[in-house]
């Protein structure tokens, strides 16, 4: 019998929410939700299908890769280093080049502008020049007519490199002080005189590994050579504004010479939002070089070993608490596994920092993030930037607390909630004004019959002596804004045509999302029309210019707002319009539901729009938007970095076999936070997706590297992500009732990065379930959970 023959209505006596839901997937919102029903004729709190589903579902949604290729167009490959640490002596391309097809080799010495990428902190070189870092290390392209000449010629490549030792610990880097930024500390109160005060004291280490991002869409990019030095970048990038300043900036040119394109992405989860950067430098620079245009796209293998991961943590804890399990002191150090640039890792370690309390009151706090070099692919941003990494910390440790107390997990979580008074400000000094945890926390208590389930379960590993059972209720609080507050800004164009149609075009981008779907929902209730006459076109750097990354779950917030805000202007102009013809005020002037009504008269949208067109109204407008009350000091760490909280919280139990170690997610109910959905539909399939992402990190997803730094999981048969046997029969998803309290876009919330962490709840659960089998309440688990981890914890 293994944890997959498992039924989980035989522990249980039906699902949580009895037996005739039992395997069911729950996806209707909460009772009382005001999601549900939408407002009639408005296009907003409805389930609008995605606005290119259709074309993705035939076959015709265009990718980069799918662009028709210009006549004389080359193809590129990387040279890549299969070294993880040296002097790089001498590049011996004759080989390659001897081949046929095979028109140049791009390297270092080729770049007219600056060597070094324009990253913000400028310490990553385009291609390697001096030393390699890593295997994988990109030392420069080779260009040849066919893909498939222009791969196995890179390979031909020989590469004189001098090996150096390779750190691939991030506590030896951290022994060895070699961090690729300054260490950071932040702090509150006298952690050391709680500790010593406390009644209980608990110390512990925790290692929590990295992630790949496994887009269905590699990374790629298409460069194109126009007259007059300008440049055309088709990218499949998170951060057009981005490509374009670091392609011009590789080219020697200005901004304005480099127009970005990016109609949508195969995926991204912030593996895009730097890295697709450097393929669209590398095309371009083959492409200035052999005058032609260069499309250089990464097999599975290359993409892997070239690209940046979620960053792996280590920590070292030290907590004190009371006999409720209430914390009264804590001090941690989180060690960030880097790689061997920044990249992102700054703001990713200082999300990390500020989600280490996740949904919990800190009192006496000390928090030491070191920014760790190794020699790695450059970690990047992933779904969360720190955030898991930050959460997944407090959540163990309180974990630990209860197993130590003899205590239900979820009453020492409780009992460190945020409240109200002197326990609702953060450790880095924001006050938590929107808090829901309570009554949200009760709800899905009730809702997943917790308690009913536990007592079960504990019922069940008495007498079982293979399989063993766990669950855990864990409620997630994460922070919305970008933490570096620049890019707390967006802007959009809108367009109505003569006919009546709308088009919009803003600084966000599509990777599967529905962002577009949802901006063109609140474009067209702004207007008044169908959602069906409101079309979304390709983010280019030359409509909206100077554009934030589509990160930080922020996209629909900040570009929604923009494009509402540019609606609005010339729904104002049709308004004044039509009460100059009725002799009314502009305010008594309605559109809705494809009409203009004022107390005169009622008249089509499109009949309005011909008529302001003849009388010379201006039919098209700008938006732009700053997210308000935002601030915070990034020296100390301290301010009022986010705008507003996201909440949720998931009940999750599993099952481990303690005779292989394999584990399975059983049953998952989760009630989320998103304010007032824009659209139910997109924001459950983001809940369920960012879930069993999560659940992927936490349990099958592991990153090896060698003792020489060769990523050994570089492939789909070596890298286990979920698959759809991996997601529960009962996976029920329920939306809190509330609209959002700060005055954001249609009152709803983010939705992309919250519900992944709502995953730490398996990885307790599987904790849960060790520590019953072991049988002295100890739960020596890393993460991943895979089954190799599973055994070792079990011992």
């Amino acid at each position: 019998m293994t944890a997959r023959d498992v039924d989980f209505t035989a522990a249980t006596g039906g699902g949580p929410t009895g037996p005739a839901d039992a395997g069911e997937r729950n996806l209707a919102p909460a009772t009382g939700s005001p999601h549900a029903p939408a407002t009639p004729g408005r296009a907003m709190g409805r389930a609008q299908p995605h606005e290119s589903a259709r074309a993705q579902v035939a076959g015709s949604a265009t990718y980069v890769d799918d662009i028709a290729e210009v006549r004389g167009t080359l193809h590129a490959a990387p040279i890549l280093s299969t070294v993880g640490h040296g002097l790089l002596r001498g590049i011996d391309p004759a080989a390659a080049l001897a081949l046929p097809g095979v028109r140049a080799v791009v390297l270092a010495r080729d770049i007219p502008g600056d060597p070094v990428l324009a990253t913000f902190v400028h310490d990553e070189p385009i291609f390697a020049r001096d030393r390699v870092e890593h295997v994988g290390q990109v030392v420069g392209l080779v260009v040849a007519d066919s893909v498939m000449q222009a791969r196995r010629a890179a390979r031909l490549v020989r590469l004189d490199i001098e090996p150096l030792p390779v750190v691939l610990d991030v506590r030896e880097a951290h022994a060895n002080r070699s961090y690729v930024l300054p260490p950071v500390v932040v702090r509150r109160g006298d952690p050391e005189a709680a500790l010593a005060a406390a009644r209980h004291r608990l110390a512990g280490q925790l290692e929590v590994g990295g992630q790949e991002h496994f887009y269905l869409e590699g990374q790629v990019a298409y460069a194109l050579p126009l007259e007059q030095d300008q440049w055309w970048i088709h990218s499949s990038t998170q951060h057009p504004g981005e490509v374009q300043h670091w392609v011009a900036h590789a080219l020697g040119l200005e901004n304005n010479a480099v127009t970005v394109e990016c109609r949508r992405m195969g995926g991204g989860f912030g593996g895009k939002e730097t890295q697709a950067g450097h393929l669209a430098v590398w095309a371009a620079l083959a492409a200035r070089k052999t005058g032609r245009p260069v499309k250089l796209r990464l097999d599975r293998d290359d993409d892997f070993l070239v690209t940046g991961k979620r960053h792996p943590f280590a920590y070292d804890w030290q907590a004190g608490f009371d006999d409720d399990g209430r914390l009264a002191g804590l001090r941690v150090t989180m060690l960030a596994n880097c790689g061997f640039s920044a990249d992102l890792s700054g703001p990713v370690a200082d999300r990390a920092i500020f989600h280490t309390d996740n949904a919990y009151y800190l009192a006496d706090v000390e928090i030491a993030s070191y920014r760790c070099r190794t020699n790695t692919q450059s970690h990047t941003a992933f779904r969360g930037f720190g955030g898991p990494q930050g959460v997944i910390l407090i959540e163990a440790i309180l974990g630990e607390i209860a197993r130590k107390l003899g205590k239900d997990p979820l009453a020492v979580r409780r009992a460190n909630l945020y409240g109200v008074g002197e326990r609702d400000v953060t450790h880095y000094q924001m006050k938590v004004e929107d808090n829901i945890l309570h009554p949200l926390i009760d709800q899905l208590e009730q809702s997943s019959r917790y308690q009913q389930r536990r007592a079960a379960i504990a019922a069940w590993n008495a007498t079982s002596p293979v399989i063993k059972r766990g669950i855990a209720l864990t409620p997630v609080k994460f922070g919305i804004s970008f933490t570096a507050t620049f890019f707390n800004q967006a802007g959009a164009l809108v367009h109505v045509f003569t006919d009546g149609s709308v088009q919009v075009n803003h600084g966000g981008t599509e990777m599967g999302q529905g962002l577009h779907t949802k901006i063109m929902q609140v474009v067209a209730d702004e207007l008044g029309v169908p959602f069906e006459r409101v079309r979304c076109t390709a983010t280019e750097t030359g409509k909206v210019p100077n554009a934030s990354a589509t990160a930080a779950s922020s996209g629909t917030d900040l570009n929604g707002r923009a494009a509402q805000f540019a609606a609005r202007n010339i729904r104002d102009n049709l308004a004044a319009f039509v009460a100059g013809l009725d002799g009314c005020g502009a305010g008594a002037v309605d559109l809705r539901a494809g009409e203009v009504i004022s107390p005169r008269q009622t008249r089509s949208f499109d009949a309005v729009v011909k008529a302001a067109y003849a009388n010379r109204i201006q039919l098209w407008s700008d938006g732009f938007y700053r997210t308000p009350k935002i601030h915070y000091d990034k020296t100390t760490l301290t301010g009022r970095p986010f705008y507003y909280f996201s909440y949720g919280a998931a009940c999750t139990e599993v099952a481990i076999d303690t005779l292989t170690g394999e584990n399975r997610v059983l049953a998952v109910d989760i009630l989320h936070d998103v304010g007032t959905s824009l659209n139910p539909a997109i924001d459950i399939g983001q809940v369920e997706g960012g879930f069993i992402q999560g659940v992927g990190w936490l349990t099958t997803e592991q990153l090896v590297w060698n003792e020489q730094g060769l990523l050994a999981t570089h492939a789909p048969s070596t890298y286990k992500i979920p698959a759809t046997g991996d997601v529960p029969a009962h996976f029920v998803v329920q939306f809190w009732h509330e609209g959002n309290r700060e005055d954001n876009v249609g009152g709803s919330k983010a939705v992309g990065e919250p519900p992944f962490m709502l995953a730490i709840s398996a990885w307790e659960a599987l904790r849960e379930a060790v520590a019953a089998a072991r049988g002295d309440g100890q739960a020596p688990l890393v993460a991943p959970a895979t089954a190799e981890n599973v055994l070792r914890a079990l011992g």
